[in-house]
């Protein structure tokens, strides 16, 4: 069985979803997508479900046969100022306000969401497994966010962030402890697992 197409039949809604939340490096993404009933699009799933080829072909479809579609970041020193959930949601409120046209109802993957505006909204838990447009948001979240890793993979080759994406696998914490920490670590984060303060 297929993912959900809509929540409220008749309205304008939007899926929303976030990318990057666990990382110990890098921005948070957020995506929302405003699909088109009339352009369908086959395949759309959870992100993490699907392969790096999927997601890019998935990616490609999304942008241009969606109603409209945004993307936004909040950055790590956004991050720590704002603690993570808090930056996550202001990541979806960025990526709204790039929709051209106003939804009518917002489906916000999770439990919790801070109101934007005065446009209503459902939060799903699991909400990119079971809804099209917070999928196609999450493959947008996380196809430009990996991306983003990919390339300053390029300035800080240490860590694995071509592979890890910044999350905390066991190379990226090899890689902070060799090599210490770069300009993209989010401070407010147990970067070493342990009770090790860092040298800042």
């Amino acid at each position: 069985m297929g993912l959900k197409r809509y929540f409220q039949k008749g309205i304008i809604e939007a899926g929303c979803d976030e990318a990057g939340r666990g990382c110990l490096a890098g921005p948070v993404f957020a995506a929302a997508v405003m699909l088109d009933e009339r352009n369908p699009i086959i395949g759309l799933d959870d992100s993490k479900k699907l392969t790096d080829k999927k997601r890019e072909v998935l990616r490609k479809e999304i942008e241009e046969k969606s109603l409209s579609f945004g993307v936004a970041m909040l950055t790590n020193q956004e991050i720590d100022q704002y603690n993570i959930l808090r930056a996550s949601f202001m990541a979806m409120h960025r990526a709204i306000e790039k929709l051209s046209g106003e939804p009518e109802l917002l489906l916000i993957d999770g439990n919790r969401f801070i109101p934007f505006k005065k446009i209503q909204h459902e939060c799903i838990v699991k909400g990119d497994a079971k809804y099209q447009s917070i999928a196609a948001a999450s493959i947008l979240a996380k196809t430009y966010r990996d991306d983003f890793m990919r390339n300053l993979h390029q300035q800080y080759p240490y860590y694995g962030w071509y592979n890890n994406m910044g999350y905390p696998t066991v190379a990226h914490r090899d890689g902070i402890k060799q090599h210490g920490i770069t300009p993209f670590h989010r401070l407010s984060f147990n970067l070493l697992n342990d009770q090790l303060s860092l040298d800042l």
